[in-house]
């Protein structure tokens, strides 16, 4: 977690990191650019990376990880118990990459009435572009192709430092990932805040064309605003490439615009 010098902050993002990776994905280290946690406090926001189940610090509780709908619930009872110690009333971003977003898209769908802004996901649509056989798999080529694209676009230490940061897929994260164009026709109808998309130029693993954004679009039919960025220079693993920063304000932007729509929608007092 980092949080603003002064201590009081705009909003509270949440980030979940995605498949084969842990909470260190916000924080990169190979450059001073790369972190969201360094940014995000810079700009005046609290920025928590969950571990999410089956990861990090919840490895030893959730050995076998959880499903999509478990690992909702469980973030979601997160996020409630970490709002209610440390920021009673805070506004939430969900900001997921790749399983995180599908997870995103999930607490946001059953959240409530009160205190989200919207979810910013990227690395994620409806349909795979490859074999679901290739998720959870060892590091072949095949496989380190699609999580980063051409190495020309990490900073030089990001393979030796990302040692830290990546981790095996759970076993019940890895059956859930077929089901997913089907999950989804139920769960994006139900997300009912702004939703922001975010795909790289060299995103291999989701099918991004025209076509499919159309339809993934069409899906979110609660939520009051779409919008879609596509990066260039940027592979899956947008976050510690040499675009993340350019992703990361593009996120904190998005943000004050969900507080400006919030405060906009609240009653007025006259």
């Amino acid at each position: 977690m980092s949080e603003p010098a002064g201590g009081s902050a705009r909003a509270v993002i949440v980030a979940l990191h995605g498949g084969g990776m842990n909470a260190g994905y916000f924080d990169g280290q190979a450059h001073p650019d790369v972190s969201l946690l360094v940014l995000g406090a810079h700009l005046g926001y609290r920025v928590l990376a969950l571990d999410r189940p089956g990861y990090g610090a919840s490895a030893g509780r959730f050995p076998r990880g959880q499903r999509l709908t478990a690992q909702a619930a469980t973030v979601r009872a997160a996020i409630a118990a970490f709002t209610a110690r440390h920021a009673p009333d805070a506004r939430i971003l969900l900001l997921g990459h790749s399983f995180g977003a599908k997870v995103a898209f999930a607490v946001a769908a059953g959240w409530g009435t009160r205190g989200l802004l919207g979810v910013d996901v990227s690395g994620c649509g409806r349909r795979l572009a490859v074999n679901a056989g290739l998720v959870g798999g060892d590091a072949g080529r095949d496989v380190r192709r699609l999580n980063w694209g051409p190495l020309g676009l990490y900073p030089p230490d990001t393979f030796r430092m990302s040692q830290a940061v990546v981790a095996p897929v759970p076993v019940h994260e890895v059956s859930t990932v077929a089901g997913w164009t089907r999950l989804s026709a139920v769960i994006l109808p139900r997300v009912d805040v702004p939703v922001r998309l975010t795909f790289a130029r060299h995103e291999a693993w989701w099918r991004h064309d025209d076509g499919e954004i159309t339809d993934l679009m069409a899906r979110f039919s609660a939520a009051p605003r779409i919008v879609v960025d596509r990066l260039p220079e940027a592979g899956h693993n947008i976050s510690l490439g040499w675009a993340a920063r350019a992703y990361h304000l593009k996120v904190l932007a998005f943000a004050e615009e969900c507080l400006a729509h919030a405060r906009h929608a609240a009653p007025q007092d006259f």
